[in-house]
């Protein structure tokens, strides 16, 4: 399928403007659409979060009459379904565009490529597939969670160069700059949870929240605490109430929790731990889209071994610390480089002084 230079140029407005909902559309995906007539944008929009209009709806309304005619980018498939609005094939039908042009189809079951189907069957030229992984780049959480039931899971770690993330005494603050911390703190604005271990609120006592960025809203915070043993006074207990996962069925401690309210899901695996898989389609089933990770080298690595990993955001600190201090990942000792978790770096950059990876596992790759 050749597509021309217009329509590059009005698909990559339509991702554009479905990045604007990067940070408030969940559970929903981020959608853009931009009305083209005559060589000319008639109306554009995007959507902003669930249960306000879809991004189509809002580029009909700029457009007016003049979208008879005309021919809608979007970045994904138009809905075929009723949810919490109605389908946007069934508006941009009665708009009377003459042509849809998708970036993808919906990986949503409920969707699938229904809604251009339903285009078509009045007679409405479509076409898809043009700037498709940008698209899927924008939407990686929403198509991860709609085609295997979890989140993609974007494990952030700050350490030196030489793989360290805190002294042996467990200072850790600072290791990277405030520009690396600020950008940090941009991935938690996008991710719908951040999740963290018992381990890391002993050390650190974070309030794992979003502030040095602006955010209209607050991601979930996860704390996995297989024994309940947070303590009352922890700061990651002030503000929104929490989830955690745990292992035991203390009840006591669950119920004191709970009436502060805290949700307690248990969820014990053969070794009396979190069963972390399970976990992560909890997560997934809750709606959410991605889930970004600030926890210790112990739970680092058992989300590494249990396959519940997709991304390392990594930011490498230009100091050498030693040996005796801590690592970035609790794993086995290797006999051979066989057995090595392989990565692909995606991208590769300065923040302030320090530096930012971006690699994703292979096998998820």
């Amino acid at each position: 399928m050749t597509f021309s230079a217009a329509d590059h140029a009005a698909m990559a407005r339509a991702l554009q403007l479905a990045a604007r909902g990067l940070t408030t559309t969940a559970p929903n995906p981020r959608v853009g659409c931009v009305l083209m007539r005559d060589g000319r944008i008639v109306g554009e929009g995007w959507h902003a979060r669930a249960g306000e209009a879809h991004a189509e709806i809002h580029a009909l309304r700029a457009a007016g009459d003049a979208a008879r005619g005309a021919t809608a980018y979007v970045t994904l498939e138009p809905c075929s379904h009723f949810g919490r609005t109605p389908p946007c094939a069934d508006a941009l039908i009665e708009a009377g565009v003459a042509r849809v042009v998708s970036a993808m189809e919906d990986p949503n079951p409920l969707v699938a490529g229904r809604g251009l189907a339903r285009l078509r069957a009045v007679g409405i030229v479509t076409e898809h597939g043009l700037l498709e992984a940008e698209a899927q780049e924008l939407n990686i959480g929403f198509v991860a969670r709609m085609r295997r039931g979890r989140p993609w899971v974007r494990l952030k770690a700050a350490a030196t160069l030489d793989g360290k993330t805190a002294l042996d005494n467990g200072v850790s603050q600072w290791i990277t700059g405030p520009a690396a911390r600020a950008d940090g703190h941009r991935w938690r604005a996008r991710a719908c949870a951040i999740l963290t271990g018992i381990g890391t609120v002993r050390a650190d006592d974070p309030q794992l929240t979003v502030r040095d960025v602006p955010c209209s809203r607050q991601p979930l915070r996860v704390l996995v605490d297989a024994g309940l043993a947070v303590s009352p006074t922890a700061r990651i207990l002030q503000g929104e109430p929490i989830l955690i996962a745990a292992a035991t069925a203390d009840t006591a401690r669950a119920d004191a929790l709970r009436a502060h309210g805290h949700e307690v899901l248990v969820l014990p695996n053969a070794a009396g731990k979190v069963d972390l898989p399970r976990m992560m389609a909890e997560l997934g089933a809750r709606g959410l889209n991605e889930v970004h990770v600030e926890a210790g080298f112990k739970l680092n690595g058992s989300l590494l071994r249990e396959g519940c990993v997709d991304e390392l955001l990594l930011y490498l600190a230009p100091m050498l610390v030693g040996d005796a201090a801590q690592g970035l990942f609790n794993l086995p000792e290797l006999r051979s480089l066989q057995g090595a978790t392989r990565l692909d770096v995606r991208d590769l950059r300065s923040i302030g002084p320090d530096l930012r990876l971006i690699a994703r596992l292979r096998a998820t790759s």
